[in-house]
């Protein structure tokens, strides 16, 4: 259940699992939720609630509890950057579903994987923000992070990525990463669509690195 205080007009609720997919995801949104309604239930919920994966904006709340397929495929995507990263060389960090929000812009968000280059400072958000969408709920994903500065955010939806680079004026879709320029995008679109188990996978893929790298 969900508490709200009582100061606040009482929430509408409404589910929008009825859009029918295989993978298994469930989405809930609620209207009308104040700011210190949504602190309370990150604070209710704890640091670690790995079921559920909360989006806010401006007073709407939305609550996603992922299905196999859904983790499967941010799983992957997750795998493979990183032994990108670690073939490159690169000092990345990964901090998954980190939760990061700002009052003043009335936005939080929970991604399925984030990255930086370096660390995390406290009160900072990530550099790359990785998103995987079944399901479209009520909000709109690139309002919430470009309101928390995100420089980058990947969506993978409906079997294909695509990357979306913060700008003066929003954000711009491209075709390569610019915060993994010597990434190959298809590539590592194809590796994500095989079939197989991911600890093969990402040795063919370590070994794709390599082979491209001359190492």
């Amino acid at each position: 259940m969900v508490a709200v205080s009582p100061l606040d007009p009482e929430p509408t609720v409404a589910d929008a699992s009825q859009q029918e997919d295989t993978s298994g995801d469930q989405i809930f949104v609620m209207y009308g939720v104040s700011w210190d309604a949504y602190e309370g239930i990150l604070a209710a919920l704890g640091d670690d609630h790995p079921g559920v994966r909360m989006t806010y904006c401006e007073g709407t709340l939305e609550l996603m509890s992922p299905g196999g397929p859904h983790e499967w495929n941010k799983k992957m995507l997750a795998r493979l950057v990183e032994a990108y990263a670690e073939e490159a060389g690169l000092p990345l960090s990964g901090y998954g579903s980190m939760t990061f929000r700002k009052k003043a812009k009335e936005r939080g968000a929970e991604p399925d994987e984030c990255y930086v280059l370096g660390t995390v400072e406290e009160g900072e958000g990530p550099a790359l923000a990785i998103e995987v969408i079944y399901k479209s709920g009520s909000i709109n994903k690139l309002s919430v992070y470009a309101g928390l500065g995100v420089p980058e955010v990947w969506f993978w939806k409906k079997n294909a990525l695509s990357i979306h680079v913060l700008g003066a004026n929003g954000y711009t879709t491209a075709t390569r990463s610019a915060f993994l320029p010597g990434l190959d995008m298809d590539e590592l679109v194809d590796f994500v669509r095989r079939k197989g188990d991911q600890t093969g996978l990402v040795q063919a893929w370590r070994a794709r690195v390599r082979e491209r790298r001359g190492a």
